[in-house]
């Protein structure tokens, strides 16, 4: 893991570096940036409220009840605490609502501010896939097994670039998304991205990637929580077959 400050002193430092002010200029610079690093970094912050929320037409600063796979709803409170209600991940101030109760409820219902989310959380699951890999793969080349390291098998090899290829193709869909359609894609394509990442980089770290002392398990846990927010990849891939199914028609989503 890294140094970063997690939570309400990153969310301070970003504050001060014009974070909000860079998110109305300058939004589709600022959330590839900030949150592939939040998963590059294995940092978190609150900052998906401020997605949100100035897609939505309102100041940030304020917490958003945030829809969660399975039908729940979540806050990602401004504190380093969860406060109380059901906690989702112990390293996170992620908690369980009643979403009549929580405030700026109304932006998660806001199409344009659902889609900015879930762009936001896509690029936040590619860096926490490229975290994995990264781990992964200097295990590999560190790692030697009948004299070479075990780079050098094939099994390994193939694992790597199936988690490359995802992690590529994740990208490319949130390059190009925009409208709520394309946005709900690319969320679901980093979700399963990331959760592929997971997979393949504990089979190629082997017993050490299970162990509390290695940074791989803190983000894979990341990466579970991720992408059950604002839908998971398995629901939204669903809501997209909805879609199509009842237009009749797949739209263009890129032009190539």
């Amino acid at each position: 893991m890294t140094a970063t400050p997690p939570g309400a002193a990153l969310d301070a430092a970003l504050a001060e570096l014009g974070w909000e002010d860079l998110l109305a200029d300058e939004p589709d610079v600022a959330v590839p940036l900030v949150f592939s690093l939040l998963g590059e970094t294995g940092a978190h912050a609150s900052l998906l409220n401020d997605v949100l929320l100035v897609a939505a037409g309102q100041p940030g600063g304020g917490v958003v009840a945030l829809p969660y796979a399975g039908g729940r709803q979540v806050v990602w409170e401004r504190a380093d605490a969860a406060g109380d209600g059901e906690v989702l991940d112990a390293a996170l101030p992620l908690r369980a609502v009643d979403p009549d109760v929580a405030d700026g409820g109304k932006a998660a219902a806001d199409p344009a501010a659902l889609a900015a989310g879930r762009r936001a959380l896509g690029w936040w699951l590619v860096g926490t896939g490229r975290a994995m890999l990264d781990l992964a793969r200097t295990h590999a080349l560190d790692r030697a097994q009948f004299g070479k390291p075990i780079a050098g098998f094939q099994a390994v090899r193939h694992r790597l670039a199936e988690t490359h290829v995802a992690l590529e193709g994740a990208e490319a869909t949130l390059t190009v998304a925009e409208e709520e359609l394309g946005s709900l894609l690319a969320k679901a394509s980093a979700g399963q991205a990331a959760l592929d990442a997971a997979r393949h980089c504990q089979q190629v770290l082997g017993g050490i990637g299970f162990t509390a002392e290695h940074a791989l398990h803190h983000h894979i846990r990341r990466a579970l929580v991720l992408d059950g927010l604002l839908g998971n990849s398995r629901e939204l891939t669903r809501q997209a077959g909805a879609f199509i199914r009842a237009q009749r028609t797949a739209p263009r989503l890129a032009q190539l």
